[in-house]
């Protein structure tokens, strides 16, 4: 039976995090680790961490120089086969999720499954603002701008050991660098659940302001720069696919 590691990098999330811990501790899934990784929080969420985890959750905190670090230092602690994250603030989208992870996973062949995501309002996670529907995988979507939906992916641990963790100088797009990474230099195989995984709420760190979205854009075109997937065109193709998760 393969053994799931999900890890959560949180700093100062009092307000989501017993949720984000009840929805992975619901998995119906028998061999489930969740990770959580604190960034040495101060507004209470290592209180609330500690009163709601139950033993299948592994607790570490620690200053960390943000987010992908964050992250990074998780997965150091983690001992499963397969390894995906979940977000502080973000929640599985029915409790039968990792073990659909854990049946596609149990093929050799694969290195990596993925489904959809709704993007759902802050304060009411039922109303869903936008649909990401992926779809299959193929080498000549990441010229185009194609990505998975992050959250929803889980891969093997060998991946992570030949092809490394988040490159920490990205602090937005270090997600798209890493995937891009896996997928042109490392030429992962992936398969797709087309299924929604993640409930992801709107009003996410790399949407904060102008000047952020700047920042990611210019992250997101040296991540396609760094790995050769494309230029320019590719880096608008990735804006524009976002319009139609809208409709």
């Amino acid at each position: 039976m393969l053994k799931i590691s999900v890890v959560t990098s949180v700093f100062n999330r009092k307000k989501t995090i017993a949720e984000t811990l009840s929805s992975v501790a619901s998995q119906d899934y028998g061999l489930v680790e969740h990770v959580i990784q604190d960034g040495a929080s101060t507004d209470g969420t290592l209180d609330v961490i500690k009163t709601v985890s139950g033993p299948n959750v592994v607790l570490n905190s620690e200053a960390d120089a943000g987010i992908y670090d964050g992250i990074n230092k998780g997965i150091l602690h983690t001992t499963g086969d397969i390894i995906g994250l979940m977000h502080s603030d973000d929640l599985f989208a029915a409790p039968h999720i990792l073990s659909r992870v854990a049946q596609v996973m149990e093929d050799p062949d694969i290195d990596g499954v993925y489904g959809d995501l709704d993007y759902v309002a802050e304060d009411d996670l039922s109303r869903i603002v936008r649909k990401w529907r992926s779809g299959d995988y193929t080498p000549q979507k990441l010229a185009r701008g194609w990505m998975p939906p992050h959250p929803t992916l889980y891969l093997r641990r060998a991946v992570f050991d030949q092809w490394g963790m988040y490159d920490t100088s990205f602090q937005i797009a270090a997600d798209y660098d890493a995937m891009l990474r896996y997928l042109s230099k490392g030429q992962i195989r992936l398969a797709y659940v087309p299924e929604v995984f993640v409930k992801m709420r709107v009003g996410g760190e790399s949407n904060r302001s102008l000047a952020r979205i700047v920042q990611k854009s210019r992250e997101d075109y040296r991540a396609i720069h760094k790995n050769g997937v494309g230029g320019m065109g590719t880096l608008a193709l990735k804006n524009l696919s976002k319009i139609e998760q809208f409709f």
